[in-house]
């Protein structure tokens, strides 16, 4: 018996009615046409739920409840892409672009083509699928041809329709889920106040979320999408790109509103133009302009390499670089107790933001590009993340400008500085050093380091200023009830802590070595140094002589290790770490040996990995993932938008393989 029948026609009626009500109010609030309060759109929320939780049998995995993320999953299954997901090929310059419409002119014989342009998000693309209207896979791009089922995740994406008002027995579409500035900005503040790494870009925050296990954290990103391509639909035929955005409008879809109609190439560039700037007063980041043959018969016609079809283009703004003159060299210490020197210039706007300083490295580039304070520098956004002097127009320079001088004594504490052995750098070695303290305790309790959640830079400031903690040991004699006492910190928040205090002091030996802040000694060195020592006082009494013998540990960065054991604070700091009760164990991973012995540098932005996750997968297969290309180096994994690092591998001659052709060489 079909115990659906068994509902209340009345209720069957509401529930019908709360669902479609709330998706489209839901999609009005992302139109910035909100029709209801919050609160009103939360009680219709609240009244769907009660429902659907009194009457289980009306349970519809595509109901607007499920925004709110379902069971975590196990992992997920593989969907072969049909057609493949392909890339698009890239014009770096109006030049790069022409070339590619005389080539779209030669292939279709034709010399007047119609171009339809639209905006570039830079997020993470997904191909969807509705079958008789409500969506049943969603699937990430993958290697092109096989991606990753996140359906239970993207129907935690508020902006794209979990049914659409239509029939059709298939209709498959692609988009690009991303995540807004504003939202992008809040998720790393939570992260910083959580102890986390901010993460260095909106569209690895978009991928990360996609590949979280539980929904529930997915629905809390607060991601978004858009739709940008019909790939086929059962029993309609659009003829051009235009049509097709005009159905998929119609069908509820959310399109990008910047897009445009181009009877020329001309047109095409006055778009592109438009946008040059425009672009930074978006809610959302693009890192160019897609530019597609509108007509869907010349677009087969055209067809496709095996990476990308002939029949678009994307092209892409270069960083932007603005005039400044330097004001001033502030000198920032770092948590190993590095000087940096940063320079502060007249303010300038670069990417949308407003930048007044960047940093110069060290004191050797410094008098390398021959900086001085009054200079006129050229400043440009690297990747439009980070700021950096270029360029320095000696010509420029007025009477007097005063040469930069590297300090001797600490900026902070007064304390003298060292080099040591061939260092470039120069450095505080005074462990009670007020800024090294701060951004040492901050460090030890990082994702990667001793992943304390709750001890960020805030609540380590907090701590200092209370006199509650001195250094990283101190972190290990804190309690729930001198926490609680801190302002904003109440006994709920004061015990999570504490828990997670407590479940730090057994980590891997490896996560405690990098956690110390040694200096040269970053994440592979402690896993290196974990698996011979295999505890944390072998690693205090290691010699230089035996340090050397570990693979890839040479003698600056033993000495560097040495150097901060002989230290009586800081050997005192670690051992009384250990009497507190942190016992780190050396736990050993099995790895693979496809890459044994093989350097791999990988540079651009990828598509399927974070920057962190391939060097994992590259030391898990025996290889050493460095950040420097030289005639050793194994190969070059290239990403989009590779920029020197692919340069220098071609000039030197060093295989350059696509992120596609590393997976298959560790599969």
């Amino acid at each position: 018996m079909n115990r659906i029948g068994r509902v209340p026609p009345s209720v069957k009626s509401e529930v019908a009615r709360l669902r479609a009500d709330l998706e489209r109010h839901n999609r009005l609030y992302y139109e910035a046409r909100p029709e209801i309060t919050d609160y009103d759109f939360d009680q219709m929320m609240r009244r769907l739920q009660e429902l659907e939780a009194q009457h289980p049998e009306l349970a519809d995995p595509n109901s607007p409840s499920s925004r709110v993320g379902g069971a975590p999953s196990d992992g997920f299954a593989t969907v072969t892409h049909d057609p493949p997901m392909l890339s698009i090929e890239n014009a770096y310059s109006v030049e790069e672009l022409r070339q590619w419409h005389e080539r779209v002119q030669r292939g279709v014989g034709r010399e007047e083509i119609e171009y339809e342009a639209e905006l570039k998000i830079d997020g993470v693309s997904i191909d969807l699928l509705y079958e008789k209207g409500a969506l049943t896979r969603a699937a990430t791009r993958g290697d092109g041809v096989r991606g990753d089922d996140v359906t239970v995740n993207v129907r935690t994406v508020r902006t794209l329709p979990l049914r659409v008002d239509s029939k059709l027995a298939r209709l498959a579409v692609r988009g690009e889920i991303y995540i807004s500035k504003t939202d992008f900005a809040k998720l790393n503040e939570e992260a910083e106040e959580a102890g986390q790494v901010p993460l260095a870009n909106a569209r690895n925050a978009a991928a990360g979320s996609l590949r979280q296990k539980d929904p529930k954290l997915v629905a809390q990103r607060r991601l978004s999408g858009f739709v940008y391509h019909l790939v086929s639909t059962d029993q309609i035929r659009v003829e051009s790109q235009w049509k097709a955005y005009a159905l998929l409008e119609k069908l509820g879809f959310p399109l990008n509103p910047e897009r445009a109609l181009c009877a020329s190439l001309e047109e095409v560039e006055e778009f592109i133009e438009t946008w040059r700037e425009r672009r930074h007063d978006l809610p959302f980041d693009i890192d160019g302009i897609v530019v597609k043959v509108n007509s869907r018969e010349l677009q087969q016609e055209l067809g496709a390499t095996s990476k990308a079809p002939r029949w678009a283009v994307a092209f892409k703004y270069p960083p932007e670089a603005a005039t400044s003159v330097v004001r001033e060299i502030q000198f920032y210490v770092g948590r190993t107790g590095t000087v940096t020197p940063v320079a502060v210039f007249d303010p300038v706007r670069l990417g949308g933001t407003k930048v007044m300083n960047a940093s110069l490295h060290n004191f050797d580039e410094v008098a390398r590009k021959d900086v001085r304070i009054g200079d006129t520098v050229s400043v440009e956004k690297g990747g439009d993340i980070i700021p950096k002097v270029t360029q320095v127009f000696v010509e420029k320079r007025p009477r007097g400008a005063e040469a930069v001088v590297p300090p001797v004594h600490c900026p902070v504490c007064g304390q003298p500085l060292q080099k040591l052995g061939e260092e470039v750098a120069i450095r505080c070695v005074n462990s009670g050093c007020p800024a090294i303290v701060l951004q040492a305790i901050t460090h030890f309790g990082g994702r990667k380091a001793m992943d304390i959640e709750g001890l960020g830079s805030q609540t380590v400031t907090a701590l200092l200023e209370a006199g509650l903690i001195t250094d990283i040991a101190s972190i290990f004699e804190l309690t729930v009830d001198n926490i609680a006492a801190l302002e904003r910190k109440g006994e709920k928040s004061a015990a999570k802590l504490i828990e997670q205090i407590e479940r730090s002091k057994t980590n891997d030996l490896s996560r405690f070595i990098f956690a110390l802040g040694l200096p040269n000694v970053g994440e592979r060195a402690g896993r290196l140094l974990a698996a011979r020592f295999q505890t944390a006082q072998a690693l205090m009494e290691a010699t230089g002589e035996q340090l050397v013998q570990v693979s890839e540990i040479g003698p600056v960065v033993a000495e560097s290790i040495t150097s901060y054991f002989d230290i009586p604070a800081n050997r005192e700091r670690v051992e009384k770490m250990l009497r507190l009760g942190v016992a780190p164990t050396h736990t050993a991973v099995a790895t693979g040996d496809k890459l044994a012995g093989k350097t791999i540098v990988v540079t651009g932005t990828l598509s399927r990995f974070s920057r962190d996750e391939i060097h994992k997968l590259i030391e898990r297969e025996g290889g050493k993932a460095s950040g420097t290309v030289s005639s050793k180096t194994a190969w070059v994994v290239a990403g989009e938008a590779a920029g020197s690092k692919l340069e220098k591998a071609r000039s030197l001659g060093v295989p350059v393989i696509s992120e596609d052709e590393f997976v298959a060489l560790i599969e």
